[in-house]
């Protein structure tokens, strides 16, 4: 008998969940009830740093500074996911054919916070402060301005003259503009110092709102969104940054539920972040590369100018391990010295694995033996040993690198003695000056979406310039010195393409791994998306999307016909 009552209320159940699904699901034509984005929100990050000023043109060394900037403050264009030009305060621009003269229309709804349109002479005031020798920006972006010819062609359309044409040009052109109308008469060596640091008005899609002071210190700086934005105005209405002395303090706060985000998710703090239930941690690639230089005009290490002894100590470095254990997973593994997931990155580029048996075979067919009378150091055909000194900079990160590189070229016969050097020592005195014979470095290309790798290897940059390893290839210069002045982005890539096939061939300079930056999002924010990153600020690049709060939608669905 209790058997029986069981299965009869089992079938209750049962049909009740049944006649539910059926009520709940709507029939041909009858429309579903879904959520969407809707204004209102307050988001509240935890900011790893400090105040220093709220302006785009003295943000260069506060990285705080500059994610916050990104939302106040407008430049004539920006750059997407891919490192392509789209509008910002500029909705279109033109450019000629021989690519030195390139005319900016400015939106006609552009307006600043305080409601006052933007216009040209915004942009000349800006330039102005911009390439002032006082300026903080640096020289060879004021020198590059100085031979500029400007001209306002009426208050919405600006033209740029330049002395020959520069594809890279449009990087130049996303700092963020300045009001003149409050800041005219202010000098660059002035600007430090205004009041409108600490006040900002900028044309972004959010609008200052005030400092927050605890305890006599500025603790946080809280926007507003802003209704007269040119572009599509943001979901959430209230961004709040709280600024914190570390990574771990941010990460403390959000677990407190005093923040919803923490700015940057640190290798020393990355275990507990993704232990969090509620958090999203979302990387993406920096405009960084780690490679080893090798000095291929130093006699005292002639076996680097072969390419077959520079790609078998490629393949013989167990790189993956570096990113997993060294780096605990935060780096992409690079295969050249364009990034991956930009528009001039050829992804059919050769992709060289770990494999010490091959490299040993490679190194053996070159002539690279171990000598008849004994020893682990291979030596060449002229009795010359496989051995000499790497650099690296003087950190912890980089030691461990380093003795892995000469752990594993130790297996393949070559032996590596470390030098542990200061990084300002490493590049000023010894790179410079050509003083080395390999060297651990990290390339940083922040806030540079065009991939330009004419400074680091091109021919005419041996002597006095940035080709550290003096790489003297002319069809690879030719490549890069045609996409440098040809203003068409499809000519341009495929020129890239064939500099990164030539450079992966030759392999001048070893390209270790990119390094990825980590940010923790609550899952409350929706719609959070962060591409490949150029400036850690790019990680707002979608913030007009991002959303709070949702309200329910009617949604139609298909009708069937009978």
């Amino acid at each position: 008998m209790i058997k029986k009552l069981r299965w009869q209320i089992l079938v209750i159940v049962v049909t009740l969940v049944v006649v539910g699904v059926l009520l709940l699901t709507p029939g041909p034509g009858q429309p579903v009830f879904g959520p969407k984005p809707a204004q209102g929100g307050i988001y509240t990050e935890g900011l790893v740093g400090s105040l220093s000023r709220l302006n785009p043109l003295l943000d260069q060394n506060n990285s705080a500074d500059r994610d916050i900037n990104r939302l106040l403050f407008s430049g004539l264009v920006t750059f997407d996911s891919r490192g392509l030009p789209v509008p910002a305060l500029a909705d279109s621009w033109g450019v000629s054919q021989d690519g030195t003269i390139y005319n900016f229309s400015i939106r006609s709804n552009a307006v600043w916070h305080d409601g006052k349109p933007v216009n040209v002479d915004d942009v000349l005031f800006t330039i102005d402060l911009i390439k002032s020798d006082s300026s903080q920006f640096p020289q060879d972006v004021r020198d590059m301005w100085n031979k500029v010819q400007i001209k306002k062609l009426n208050d919405k359309t600006v033209q740029f003259v330049l002395p020959e044409p520069f594809a890279p040009f449009l990087d130049y052109l996303t700092f963020g503009i300045l009001p003149k109308h409050i800041l005219d008469g202010t000098t660059a060596d002035k600007l430090p110092s205004s009041a409108f640091n600490l006040a900002p008005v900028g044309s972004g899609p959010y609008r200052f709102q005030r400092l927050i002071v605890e305890n006599g210190k500025v603790a946080g700086v809280e926007l507003r969104s802003f209704d007269q934005y040119y572009g599509h105005k943001a979901y959430i209405d209230q961004f709040i940054f709280r600024y914190y002395p570390s990574a771990a303090a941010a990460l403390d706060a959000f677990h407190q539920g005093q923040v919803l985000a923490v700015s940057t998710i640190t290798p020393d703090i990355l275990k507990q972040a993704l232990a969090e239930p509620t958090l999203n941690i979302y990387s993406g690639r920096l405009p960084e590369l780690s490679m080893v230089f090798f000095n291929l005009n130093n006699p005292e290490v002639p076996f680097f100018q072969d390419a077959k002894l520079r790609r078998a100590l490629l393949i013989g470095l167990n790189r993956q391990q570096i990113v997993d254990k060294t780096l605990s997973g935060q780096a992409i593994l690079a295969d050249g010295p364009i990034f991956p997931g930009t528009w001039a990155y050829y992804d059919k580029i050769e992709h060289l694995d770990y494999d010490p048996t091959a490299a040993i075979n490679l190194l053996k067919s070159a002539s690279y033996t171990i000598p008849a009378t004994g020893g682990s150091v291979r030596s060449s055909k002229d009795g010359k040993s496989l051995e000499f000194s790497l650099l690296y900079p003087d950190d912890k990160l980089h030691a461990a690198i380093a003795n892995t590189i000469k752990n594993n070229w130790a297996q393949l016969g070559v032996n590596v003695n470390l030098e542990a050097v200061p990084y300002d020592t490493l590049v000023n005195d010894r790179l410079v000056s050509r003083n080395y014979q390999a060297a651990l470095l990290d390339l940083n290309l922040m806030r540079t979406p065009d991939p330009d790798p004419y400074p680091f290897w091109h021919q005419s940059e041996i002597t006095g310039g940035q080709n550290y390893s003096q790489w003297d290839n002319r069809p690879a210069s030719e490549f890069i010195e045609q996409a440098r002045v040809n203003p068409d982005f499809v000519a341009r890539a495929r020129l890239y393409r064939n500099f990164q096939v030539t450079f992966t061939s030759d392999m001048p300079a070893l390209p270790l791994y990119y390094p990825v930056y980590s940010y923790g999002v609550s899952d409350t924010v929706q719609n959070v998306q962060i591409p490949p990153l150029f400036d850690t600020a790019d990680r707002f690049l979608s913030v007009s999307d991002w959303f709070l709060v949702t309200r329910r939608a009617v949604q139609p669905t298909a009708t069937t016909k009978p």
